[in-house]
């Protein structure tokens, strides 16, 4: 499909710059088939070695809130040392039980003076209370008895309905200064490049829908083939995708393979106006999707989804679960003698009475 030079004679100024965009599509092309590869392998990675560790820590996080529960029944424990344990029993199975564990769910329910139930609703309540506080109105589009993420969806959706219509107005007023403003030769000569970039995407697609419109084959082999490429067509057009029309083109075999070469300067110049902007909207798309892979996998601030950071970051999860996983364990061991056992809740009374000082440590429990 490029534009190729005559005769040994030197390409021209458009054929050169069509050239030039034709690349830039192929590369991000390339680019967004390699972050959709990234992300899958990465996701096969996260199964193979963070599932394991989560699982390994939800038990033994499950085995230490049985066995506080058990710890509970008897008598050898202080008034306080049983308010200490109660809690911590109650953070343990809150955590388990918000992951699906039904009868953590159960077990926190018997001993925390609050439900999940009310927990959640007071957490939904206080939500609602400060997307109110920031929108300057009552949150539309949520009953008073939603969930957080549904509190969620409407906030973000009224803020996005805010920004639209923010942009929306200086859009219009934008319109309207260049309305009262006399085109340029410059602003008319881009007008009439942008019309007949248009119309060249237009006729090409009409190209393809005549040659291609199943109802007019016979042939059922034929008919499926076409019925194919011309939905592959219809979904180009719609995203002015001109370089897999083209593609369609030569693999319907309805045009000439050099046929680009042929072409007035005027007409490449179209051409590459349509190039650009598909190329604008390809370095948009990936920049949707490292943004989309980098909260998918929880990267850093400002982190871009690449084969390093995600390495990694896969790296430091990995780390930490481990550290996690030994740090339940020990005090699981901790916990089943009873000196112990009256030692882990003091340190236990002593983290939460200074949060600063214990956040981390706490990190690796609940």
């Amino acid at each position: 499909m490029r534009a190729l030079p005559p005769d040994e004679q030197p390409l021209t100024a458009a054929a050169r710059a069509f050239n030039l965009q034709l690349t830039r599509v192929d590369k991000l092309k390339a680019q967004l088939d390699e972050l959709d590869a990234l992300g899958q392998s990465h996701r096969v990675e996260l199964h193979r070695w963070v599932a394991p560790l989560q699982q390994r820590q939800r038990q033994r996080m499950r085995e230490l809130a049985l066995w506080l529960a058990a710890c509970l029944q008897g008598k050898a424990l202080s008034s306080r040392q049983q308010e200490t344990a109660n809690e911590a029993l109650c953070r343990l199975a809150q955590t388990l039980a918000e992951e699906g564990d039904s009868a953590m769910a159960t077990l926190h329910d018997q001993h925390s003076p609050q439900t999940l139930a009310q927990k959640k609703q007071a957490a939904a309540d206080a939500l609602r209370e400060r997307l109110e506080r920031v929108l300057g109105e009552p949150l539309a589009g949520a009953g008073e008895d939603a969930s957080m993420e549904a509190l969620l969806r409407a906030g973000m959706a009224r803020l996005r309905a805010s920004q639209d219509e923010e942009q929306a107005r200086r859009q219009a007023k934008v319109k309207a200064r260049k309305a009262r403003q006399k085109p340029g030769a410059e602003q008319t000569q881009a007008q009439v490049q942008q019309a007949d970039a248009e119309t060249q995407l237009r006729s090409l697609f009409r190209q393809l829908a005549s040659a291609l419109h199943p109802d007019r084959e016979s042939d059922p082999h034929e008919r499926l083939r076409k019925t194919a490429l011309m939905s592959e067509a219809n979904a180009a057009y719609g995203r002015k995708d001109l370089v897999t029309l083209m593609q369609i083109q030569l693999r319907a075999e309805l045009a000439d393979p050099a046929a680009v070469s042929r072409l007035a300067d005027d007409r490449l110049a179209a051409l590459t106006l349509l190039l650009k902007q598909q190329v604008a909207g390809l370095e948009r798309e990936r920049a949707a999707r490292q943004q989309r892979l980098a909260g998918e996998f929880d990267l850093p601030p400002g982190q871009v989804a690449n084969p390093n950071t995600l390495k990694q970051s896969l790296l430091a999860q990995v780390a930490a679960l481990e550290s996690a996983v030994a740090q339940t364990e020990q005090d699981l061991a901790q916990v089943q003698e009873p000196a112990g056992l009256k030692r882990w809740l003091n340190q236990q009374r002593e983290q939460r009475s200074h949060p600063a000082r214990s956040d981390r440590d706490l990190d690796d429990y609940f």
